[in-house]
């Protein structure tokens, strides 16, 4: 791919009640977006002038009823439905679920079908989503069995990268699904990860233990003694730089995560909390794993600021630049790894 090849970047709008509309606007609004990339949103042009109009809004929408339809230098918005919405600004509603439902579904056909080339989605309400067709906690567990391979929430920033072992699962029942294999599995794509996504030759990895302060010998639990050590130096003789288990409460305060390319989390907020306090606003939710690009803003639906103007698109903005350079960066690692002889003349 040419450096200034624009790349195709399919949005899903998310709740249209909470901010995602407002800050993909924001986003585009700025000329100098439609430079690098070509968006593609799926919603309906009615919905997105609807917003154009309440946030006084200059930007241009460009109709189209299929995704390979799209223009170059426009922002294009694909009719997935075509009937008027009522958009009551931060209210949950079940009704508006399901279009956020329909607008990340027909974004996931189009990224498998090669119209779109990465996957930007917009927050979504866990909670008004469900229904008997879909039942998933969130985007990243919907994507894992629609595309191919072993997903993982990796939420990135400039300074801090963290994947966890376990994502949208009760605490209650975290340490219980912490097991050999999928510790295996998580190191395995968090390495493979940093290599083919972001270029990172032999990446070091730092894992948290999963009781505080590692278990203390076993004072304050096992698991840390009988499943996360040992398979972490079995991981550390193949070769990988692997290390851990280290106690979270101080792992982030006195900087060691600086240490390293990527941090591995037992469970959600051991890895999310310090992630948040450091790059919020700044980060973005990355699906490592899989065989096509998706990225998400590092916040949720924000109900309580919907429809005020108030919306930051800082983290909209940095969600579709890292999909952009992922995208970049796996084409090349693919091209070398089947042209081993080319990587020296370049």
């Amino acid at each position: 791919m040419k450096k200034d090849e624009k790349i195709i970047v399919g949005i899903s709008i998310g709740d249209l009640n909470g901010i995602g509309a407002e800050i993909v606007i924001k986003t585009y609004e700025d000329p100098r977006a439609l430079e690098l990339n070509t968006p593609v949103i799926f919603a309906s042009a009615k919905t997105m002038q609807f917003f154009k109009n309440h946030f006084k809004s200059k930007i241009n929408f460009y109709s189209i009823d299929t995704p390979d339809k799209v223009v170059h230098g426009k922002v294009n918005v694909v009719n997935v439905w075509n009937e008027p919405v009522k958009i009551e600004f931060g209210k949950e509603d079940k009704k508006i679920g399901q279009y956020a439902i329909k607008s990340l579904e027909a974004a996931t056909k189009a990224l498998k079908e090669g119209t779109v080339d990465v996957l930007v989605t917009a927050p979504i309400n866990k909670h008004n989503i469900q229904s008997e067709t879909f039942n998933f906690p969130g985007h990243t567990d919907y994507l894992a069995k629609a595309l191919n391979g072993k997903s993982l929430m990796f939420m990135v920033s400039d300074e801090l990268r963290v994947g966890l072992l376990t994502d949208h699962v009760p605490l209650k029942d975290a340490s219980k699904t912490i097991t050999v294999d999928l510790i295996k599995e998580k190191i395995t794509t968090v390495t493979k990860s940093l290599i083919a996504d972001f270029g990172i030759r032999k990446p070091k990895i730092a894992v948290l233990a999963i009781n505080p302060h590692a278990g203390d010998n076993g004072v304050i639990g096992n698991e840390d003694d009988t499943v996360l050590k040992p398979t972490l130096e079995k991981i550390k003789s193949t070769g990988t730089l692997v290390y851990g288990p280290y106690s979270a409460d101080s792992f982030f305060g006195s900087n060691t995560y600086k240490n390293f390319d990527a941090i591995i989390a037992s469970y959600h907020d051991q890895g999310l909390i310090p992630f948040k306090t450091i790059a919020f606003g700044k980060g973005v939710n990355y699906t490592a794993g899989l065989d096509k690009v998706r990225t998400s803003p590092d916040h949720g639906t924000a109900y309580e600021i919907a429809g005020k103007g108030l919306a930051d698109e800082s983290s909209m903005k940095q969600a579709i630049v890292l999909a952009i350079e992922i995208f970049r960066h796996r084409k090349e690692y693919n091209y070398y790894s089947k042209n081993p002889l080319k990587k020296g003349s370049r």
